[in-house]
């Protein structure tokens, strides 16, 4: 492990960890993140979603749902964010798969996030690299989940 720092002073951890160097079952979990107004009103702006269901109070007591619910897509940026920790230079990401919003999250909802690595494979493409699966769970402060998701990294072999 080297230890880097940016601009700021602020410590990264660099960890080189090749394909063969992770395995199925491994587990991260995250600290917890609240999510707030200016959360949900900066993420209309840079998106251009001012759906009403986001921004709306008045219009969101008249639904089922009662309150103003976070975007989906905030969701997973925020969750992706919370555990991208160490950098890790023999590895990028590679997209995402089956996501699902299973709950909504609302202002003062307090998330977490489980990560574990649940696929690892070849690359069809390329020899000297391998694709992992981390599946995401994100969770409230009721442990219920409100949204899961596979992150696929493409990572370098040895």
């Amino acid at each position: 492990m080297r230890k880097r720092y940016t601009k700021e002073g602020d410590l990264v951890q660099v960890t080189e960890r090749r394909f063969e160097d992770y395995g199925i079952g491994e587990r991260r979990q995250s600290m917890g993140r609240t999510v707030t107004e200016s959360d949900i009103v900066l993420h209309a702006g840079q998106t251009g979603d001012w759906f009403p269901h986001h921004v709306d109070a008045e219009w969101c007591a008249t639904q089922p749902f009662g309150a103003r619910i976070a975007h989906g897509t905030l969701i997973i940026s925020i969750a992706v964010g919370m555990m991208a920790g160490d950098i890790n230079p023999a590895s990028m990401s590679y997209g995402y798969d089956r996501i699902r919003f299973v709950k909504p999250v609302f202002i003062g909802d307090t998330i977490t996030v489980t990560a574990e690595i649940t696929g690892m494979r070849p690359n069809p493409r390329r020899e000297d690299a391998g694709l992992l699966d981390e599946k995401l769970t994100v969770t409230n402060q009721r442990g219920e989940v409100v949204l899961t998701l596979v992150h696929l990294y493409l990572v370098t072999r040895r």
